[in-house]
């Protein structure tokens, strides 16, 4: 997500990018074009100014001269000529010459030419355009001008009418503007060739970048993923070369190893107070059996009848009984030993489990049903029978203790995919809920005659054999699971 997130904002600031440099050059392109335009504009006013002049030294040449309809013989044009070239040797970049209506080209001149040697032809492809403005300008006796717009360059021609001797003739003058030349033009190229390489350079920063940091998270990514969860731990990460990451990495490193600690200095507080309530219990449970012992010795020393000594002997020695099975259920709780794992008929251990506790049962009316099914050898599972056992007697017995006269106790058994669920379950009062939180540690109790090692000892052969044992939520009752993994024989 974190990376999906940065991604995007990347190409977002890409695309922005972009933008702002297509922008940019469309100004540049509209202020090459206005420059271009101002160039054009120049050079109409100056094919204006030629034209002029030619039509002012023609009137200076012909003033004087008499005659109408004179023709254009090879000593004219050669006068008319050296008229043109006076007129455009101050004009660079401009050609012109007269024209005439029945003769066509009187005089031609192209004085600023920087080409090898004199320019004296015509120009063959604006030949048409020529002829046709000096028709126009003869005919309207006004200045025509005529602009053509090309990729490169824009020709400016323009015609005006002469007044003389000769009949329609016209003056016209003529300039190319190379738009693709000049400081505008190296400026656009400039200015473009400067956009498209912050734009390239800026693609690939961005698309390394994004490509480094999706390596690096995705590597931090994997290390996260891979970490074992049941730990509680933070993975220790490696620096990632980047600096703003590995400030996020250091700061997860650091924070990792503080909660390290945290959970270290929790477990021994935990472990201290299990160990003050373990001491804490079994010096209760010690207690009430030495006071009855003590009584009933001293019973026994002050009187001297056989009969009472005998019996509180016999008192005695159930009391060192009750202290024995605590002693056993202590080590079992605390040096627990692995299953001893075997095809195990779970519907007969349970079976027996219950022929145990029947007279207790019968005693307060209470009725043991087992549910489980019967399974052939090579289809029951493996589980280490005796634990089994002592954690189905445990449970059984920890119901009917608890359960109200005329109550039912319903212990089941069933297969849920890879899994053995045992349940035992009544209908008596349930579990208060001050004790749920902690009824599976050591000495927790709700009866005033009970250790508080049963369910401990439960819920350590369960994990033992790789389960857990709990406590179902609802009522009424109380329900209690024993989830188990299914191992096949």
């Amino acid at each position: 997500m974190i990376l999906h997130a940065l991604r995007t904002r990347l190409l977002a600031l890409w695309i922005l990018l972009l933008a702002s440099a297509a922008a940019t050059a469309y100004l540049l392109v509209e202020f090459y074009k206005q420059s271009a335009a101002v160039q054009v504009a120049a050079a109409e006013g100056a094919v204006a100014r030629a034209c002029r002049d030619i039509g002012e030294r023609y009137a200076v040449f012909v003033s004087g001269r008499s005659g109408n309809g004179r023709e254009i013989d090879p000593t004219l044009q050669t006068q008319l000529t050296d008229v043109v070239d006076a007129a455009l040797a101050r004009a660079p970049g401009i050609e012109g010459g007269i024209w005439t209506g029945g003769s066509g080209s009187a005089a031609y001149g192209f004085p600023t030419y920087e080409g090898t040697g004199p320019k004296t032809d015509l120009p063959s492809a604006e030949l048409d355009t020529i002829r046709r403005i000096n028709a126009e300008a003869a005919r309207s006796e006004r200045p025509v001008t005529v602009r053509i717009a090309a990729r490169t360059q824009s020709l400016v021609l323009q015609a005006c009418p002469l007044r003389g001797p000769i009949p329609n003739a016209t003056a016209w003058t003529m300039m190319r503007v190379h738009t693709d030349q000049g400081p505008a033009y190296i400026q656009l190229l400039t200015g473009l060739g400067f956009l498209a390489l912050t734009v390239i350079g800026s693609a690939s920063l961005l698309g390394r970048l994004l490509y480094v940091l999706s390596r690096r998270i995705g590597r931090l990514e994997m290390r996260l993923r891979t970490h074992d969860q049941d730990s509680g731990d933070l993975p220790y990460l490696e620096p990632t070369g980047i600096r703003e990451l590995d400030r996020l990495v250091l700061a997860l490193n650091a924070a990792g190893a503080r909660l390290a600690a945290a959970r270290q200095r929790a477990a021994s507080a935990e472990r201290l107070a299990a160990v003050g309530r373990m001491a804490s219990g079994v010096a209760h449970e010690i207690r009430n059996p030495l006071a009855a012992m003590r009584l009933k010795a001293e019973n026994a020393l002050a009187s001297r009848d056989p009969i009472r000594s005998r019996a509180a002997l016999t008192v005695v020695l159930e009391q060192i009984d009750r202290m024995d099975r605590l002693l056993r259920d202590l080590l079992s709780l605390i040096q627990p030993r692995p299953p001893a794992l075997a095809p195990t008929d779970i519907a007969d251990v349970l079976a027996a489990s219950a022929r145990l506790h029947e007279e207790l049962a019968g005693a307060k009316r209470i009725r043991i049903e087992i549910v489980a099914p019967a399974l052939a050898r090579a289809d029951q599972p493996c589980l280490d029978e005796g634990q089994i056992r002592r954690a189905a007697d445990n449970l059984i017995l920890n119901a009917v203790q608890n359960c109200p006269e005329g109550a039912l106790v319903r212990v089941t058994a069933a297969r849920a995919g890879d899994r053995l669920r045992i349940a035992v379950e009544d209908t008596g009062p349930g579990v208060p809920d001050a004790l749920r939180a902690r009824l599976f540690e050591p000495f927790v109790t709700g009866r005033p005659d009970g250790t508080g090692l049963g369910l401990a000892i439960v819920r350590e052969i369960a994990r033992a054999h790789g389960g857990e044992a709990r406590l179902e939520p609802g009522g009424p009752g109380a329900t209690f699971e024993l989830d188990l993994p299914w191992q096949p024989s």
